[in-house]
């Protein structure tokens, strides 16, 4: 089994004396200086790159998309795929992304298929993306391939950023008025409270109301903070656990208005554009269907994806087991059907895979032009009906005067 590489820090002279330094993956230090001599260095100085007191930059999802355009890119260009992995290595400024690229590298170099190098890193290298590898690898047309999953990469992180855009503007709004809201009602209404006890007189009802939430929240405040950080974080753990609960939100979430419309033409479109690319690249239809169940992103259509893999391997068309499952839309078994009727299914996919990522970015868009004056008419509201609660007993005062 070959040794895991490891990223040495540099410095020495070139072949002009000039003084340089760099990065360097290899097994031990005699190796990163036999790799420098090859490269022309004369190394001086080579020791073990420091470990981040806290471990780093993560490597996220879109790190992942653009090393796999740069690999496409350069494969393409005729470079050689250990020279490519080096230099991707080389040029990353996340020490994590180089560490991993080093192994891999290291993996190739010892005669190792690319494949079996990358499911060594299943949290960055999904089985998907490696079958895609290795049916390249096996047909001799890995640049070919890796063209095809840098698109798909490409594709699925513009989707995911489309949803969190949808998800992200009216949660955050809604963060900073219950923030705001809390700092009013324990810090602001306690001093009006002062000022209506010296009044002598009963107060509006509705200014009670606000005043019995404010002593509420200043004397229990903290015990429900305390409370609903226990039950966010208990709540996180169960869902990360239980299969069940995650397929039941998933259910609900395709229910809410609006908002499930999206997620269910979000779920059409990687369902579509993973079946194409697995579909085009070579792997059998049955395989395919696998990967286009774990890549749709919610319970429903995993589900309906699995029984459309059953009925097919039992004989039947794939549009007839789609229209089978009441899942997916009329127009998008109607597509498949021709598809499959003139022999290009890979390409009807890839056409619905481009509508319904239109279809969800314009949904997206019309969502955050429909929020926005209802989140500032829901602000102005509360805080409005804050303001209103303080100042109606001196307004009803200046009245009886």
């Amino acid at each position: 089994m070959p040794k895991a590489t490891t990223t040495f820090v540099w410095s020495g002279a070139n072949r002009k004396g000039q003084t340089v330094k760099g990065e360097i993956s290899a097994v031990s230090v005699l190796e990163a200086k036999n790799l420098l001599r090859r490269q022309g260095v004369s190394a001086k100085k080579v020791k073990k790159l420091a470990k981040p007191l806290f471990g780093g930059q993560k490597i996220k999802a879109v790190d992942i998309s653009i090393i796999s355009r740069q690999i496409a890119t350069m494969l393409s260009a005729g470079v050689t795929l250990i020279q490519t992995i080096d230099m991707i290595a080389t040029g990353h400024n996340n020490p994590n992304m180089r560490k991993m690229l080093g192994d891999i590298g290291g993996e190739v170099k010892a005669g190792n298929p690319l494949s079996v190098a990358l499911r060594k890193h299943p949290d960055q290298f999904d089985d998907l993306y490696c079958d895609l590898v290795s049916t390249g690898e096996q047909s001799g047309a890995l640049e070919t391939i890796y063209d095809r999953i840098a698109i798909y990469k490409e594709k699925a992180e513009a989707l995911k950023s489309k949803i969190k855009k949808a998800m992200f503007y009216p949660v955050a709004v809604i963060v900073v008025a219950f923030i705001v809201t809390t700092i009013l009602l324990i810090f602001v209404v306690p001093q009006f409270e002062e000022i209506f006890s010296s009044f002598g007189a009963e107060l509006p009802a509705f200014t009670q109301f606000v005043l019995g939430i404010s002593r509420f929240l200043q004397e229990y405040g903290l015990f429900v903070g305390a409370g609903l950080v226990v039950a966010s974080i208990m709540f996180g753990k169960t869902y990360k656990k239980s299969k069940r609960l995650r397929d039941f939100l998933d259910d609900k979430l395709l229910k809410i208005p609006v908002i499930g419309q999206i997620l269910k033409k979000a779920s059409v479109a990687r369902f579509s554009r993973t079946l194409a690319t697995t579909f085009a690249a070579g792997v059998p239809l049955i395989g395919a269907l696998d990967s286009a169940a774990g890549a749709s992103g919610n319970a429903v259509f995993r589900d309906a994806i699995l029984f459309v893999k059953k009925e097919v391997a039992g004989g039947t068309q794939m549009n007839t087991a789609m229209r089978a499952t009441a899942v997916f839309p009329d127009m998008v078994t109607q597509m498949v059907a021709i598809g499959e009727e003139a022999g290009a299914v890979d390409d009807m996919l890839s056409k619905i895979a481009t509508i319904y990522e239109a279809e969800v970015d314009d949904m997206v868009d019309g969502l955050t032009s429909l929020l926005e004056p209802m989140i500032m008419a829901v602000l102005g509201v509360v805080i409005g009906g804050l303001i209103v609660a303080m100042y109606l007993p001196i307004f009803e005062m200046g009245n009886v005067v």
